[in-house]
């Protein structure tokens, strides 16, 4: 999935409502912003126990991740 977002004049991005609530990204939360050469990757820190209980659920997840493409398809899609 691609969001496109403008970067805002202190170099800041939002990170769409939806995409917030499917990640359970809340203020104050930390994330990881990884550097790659050609790109920037930006996900939610998970302790080990998130980890392990998002694991087990694969099967809610898919449903989880079909819903937030869903969502992408019908407020981001751009023709």
């Amino acid at each position: 999935m691609l969001i496109k977002r403008k970067v805002g004049p202190k170099g800041q991005i939002v990170i769409p409502r939806d995409v917030r609530e499917q990640l359970k990204i809340l203020p104050g939360s930390d994330i990881y912003i990884e550097i790659l050469p050609t790109e920037i990757k930006i996900y939610p820190v998970t302790n080990a126990k998130t980890f392990l209980e998002n694991f087990c659920r694969t099967t809610r997840k898919i449903d989880h991740d079909l819903k937030l493409k869903e969502i992408y398809d019908e407020q981001y899609h751009q023709t």
